[in-house]
């Protein structure tokens, strides 16, 4: 069903009341008069308030709100989407195996409040622990809390959009005290996965034989040359990497069928070695039966 304009305000109401008791950004006026890209609301400046009932549930372009003026969010190209995608199903299949978490994708967004000032971000996926202190709820039109691992895909390699995930947002993100950040692209030179040390800034999770292991979600990891060659799930259910976490009931089932299959044969060599020995024993009392009945007849 289409989101009406009641819907909307009726959102945005909610989310200025979870928000109260955060710090507001600075005094503005709205920019009514600036110079617009053609199509897009990029730079606009307006209030929060303006921003979550008008534009943070636009549909056909996608905003975050920084301090008082809405960003539009770009669009990936299709191969890093792909990487995204991957990575998704791969988080899927982790979550189903063991279910810590939950996640959201693309459009919810969350409110940051960092140092002299207010955004609201909305990363490409995010995850929420269930251990976090604020759980993700079912009616839940933007997320409440810190989300422990967000993921951004590069768009098109513009300068500008490359700084604004790879520094504004590692910056942000990092402040607001999310664990775990991760940066897709389709080059693997732009990929980049961050865990957040003690002392709240981003270092690099080093790869142990080119593989990269979560902080945050104990036993996910995955290959860094796999974003890029996206193996399939035939490939991954017996792939040491990803096998404790990918379609392990089918492993699980082959397991047991191959189990099942060498008692079978087991059970079927005793029996032909049992039917073998019952021959040959056969065979031996009728040869001494024999030697009975010529001894007999001498």
């Amino acid at each position: 069903m289409p989101t009406t304009a009641a819907d909307n305000a009726a959102h945005a109401a909610t989310e200025r009341r979870a928000g109260a008791d955060l710090a507001d950004p600075p005094d503005f006026v709205e920019d009514t008069d600036r110079t617009l890209t053609p199509g897009s609301e990029d730079g606009r400046y307006v209030s929060e308030q303006t921003y979550w009932e008008d534009y943070y549930f636009e549909s056909d372009i996608q905003y975050e709100w920084n301090n008082g003026r809405v960003e539009e969010k770009p669009v990936s190209d299709y191969a890093t989407i792909l990487v995204y995608q991957w990575l998704m199903a791969l988080l899927r299949h982790y979550l189903k195996a063991r279910p810590i978490a939950t996640y959201v994708t693309l459009n919810m967004g969350f409110r940051l409040r960092l140092p002299g000032r207010v955004v609201v971000r909305k990363p490409d996926f995010g995850v929420v622990r269930h251990d976090n202190p604020q759980p993700l709820l079912p009616h839940d039109a933007s997320y409440h809390g810190v989300f422990d691992l967000c993921v951004e895909a590069l768009p098109e390699l513009k300068r500008r959009d490359i700084e604004r995930d790879a520094v504004t947002k590692k910056g942000e993100y990092a402040a607001a005290g999310v664990p775990e950040y991760y940066i897709l692209h389709a080059d693997p030179e732009h990929q980049a996965f961050f865990t957040r040390t003690e002392s709240g800034l981003y270092v690099p999770i080093e790869p142990a034989d080119g593989v990269i292991h979560s902080q945050v979600l104990p036993g996910f990891r995955f290959r860094g040359s796999d974003l890029t060659a996206q193996p399939d799930d035939e490939a991954l259910r017996d792939d040491p990497v990803y096998a404790d976490f990918v379609l392990p009931g089918w492993r699980a089932d082959r397991e047991r069928a191959e189990a099942e299959a060498a008692r079978a044969e087991a059970e079927g060599a005793a029996r032909a070695d049992a039917e073998a020995r019952a021959r040959d024993a056969e065979a031996a009392l009728a040869r001494l039966r024999a030697r009975l009945d010529d001894a007999q007849g001498d």
